[in-house]
């Protein structure tokens, strides 16, 4: 059985028999878990293996991940600083700002594959225009050429933990203040000004091998009336032509306001982002919209979002014990806790 197009969410801390069901229907490709899911490190470790006993290939395991306010597993996990954090010390020292990327990047990757999480959804490669309440910190830097130089970085550090990066959000969300997990932002830009200043650190990062691209909830109306996310311009002319990016496009949640211009039921929407050029749809925190996609979405075969998808699994898997007692980990703990106590510390690597 191939991944489907279709990436849900689970109930609990443990696998219910509905979790199962849903789990084995062949719209589904993988799972996104959230901090509902987790009680302990070996709870999730036998979840995560439930997961992926239930389906050959196996179904992908994805969690949000980035760091600061967005770091869906906490306790028994090392803290990731937000992404602005190293911009800062980016601003001051070049160097240690790229090298502590790097380290952040590393770190919440080999934690993750540790447990076999197959991916986080990170970095963030929006640009910081100083009026995006959702992205915020979340982004490393106001230059689009620092974002870039910082989440190379941080991309290369995963890479190195075995796990592929996912920039977010194409074209870029940091031009719109309003929430697209709450509104339906509008960027009154014109297509130039976005290229030159959003969409060069997707660029940039589709050269240095991303592997996949979550595109934002917004609509850009001088582009196009379709938010990015279901709009064929953004996708399959832009990101797929004119950037040659051929990895996968992951929509993001369904469930958000920014995607309710695209529906009013959820399977029109996941059928809109699928056709409009997106190798998956993420179905999030609402079980009754999932039922709805999986019972009315239709048959839906693409080889080639297939081998795309089949790429996100992680790679070489390393064991907790091994991991907590390298030396490489304790240092890069060690180094990241007392950065974030006091940023202002001059430090050896």
């Amino acid at each position: 059985m191939s991944l489907g197009p279709i990436m849900i969410d689970v109930a609990g801390d443990v696998l219910s028999p509905e979790d199962i069901e849903l789990l084995k229907h062949p719209l589904v490709g993988g799972v996104i878990l959230f901090t509902r899911n987790y009680s302990s490190m070996e709870q999730l470790q036998n979840l995560i293996d439930n997961i992926h006993a239930i389906r050959t290939p196996r179904l992908l395991v994805a969690v949000d991940h980035e760091g600061g306010r967005v770091q869906r597993f906490r306790e028994g996990f090392t803290l990731i600083p937000a992404a602005a954090h190293f911009g800062e010390i980016y601003d001051h020292n070049q160097p240690r700002g790229r090298r502590l990327a790097h380290l952040a990047g590393w770190l919440m990757a080999i934690e993750l594959r540790a447990i076999d999480v197959d991916f986080s959804f990170a970095p963030v490669l929006d640009v910081d225009h100083g009026i995006s309440q959702v992205i915020g910190d979340r982004a490393f830097h106001k230059e689009p050429s620092i974002v870039v130089e910082l989440a190379h970085a941080y991309i290369e550090g995963m890479h190195e933990a075995g796990m592929s990066a996912t920039g977010k959000h194409f074209p870029g969300h940091g031009g719109v203040e309003a929430d697209s997990h709450l509104a339906i932002p509008v960027d009154e830009r014109e297509y130039n000004d976005i290229y030159a200043h959003d969409i060069l650190t997707f660029k940039r990062m589709i050269h240095h091998g991303l592997a996949a691209v979550m595109p934002a909830h917004v609509i850009y109306p001088k582009v196009d009336e379709h938010p990015a996310g279901f709009s064929s311009f953004w996708l399959k002319e832009v990101l797929r032509k004119r950037l040659g990016f051929q990895g996968v496009i992951f929509s993001d949640d369904l469930d958000m306001k920014g995607a309710s211009v695209a529906g009013e039921s959820y399977s029109e929407r996941a059928r809109a982002a699928l056709s409009a050029g997106c190798d998956m749809g993420l179905v999030c925190n609402n079980r009754e919209a999932a039922i709805e996609v999986l019972e009315n979405l239709g048959e839906h075969d693409d080889p080639v979002a297939h081998l795309r998808l089949a790429r996100m699994h992680g790679r070489n898997k390393i064991d907790q014990k091994q991991l907590y007692a390298s030396n490489k980990w304790k240092e890069a703990v060690t180094l990241m806790q007392r950065y974030q106590d006091d940023p202002t510390l001059e430090f050896d690597f």
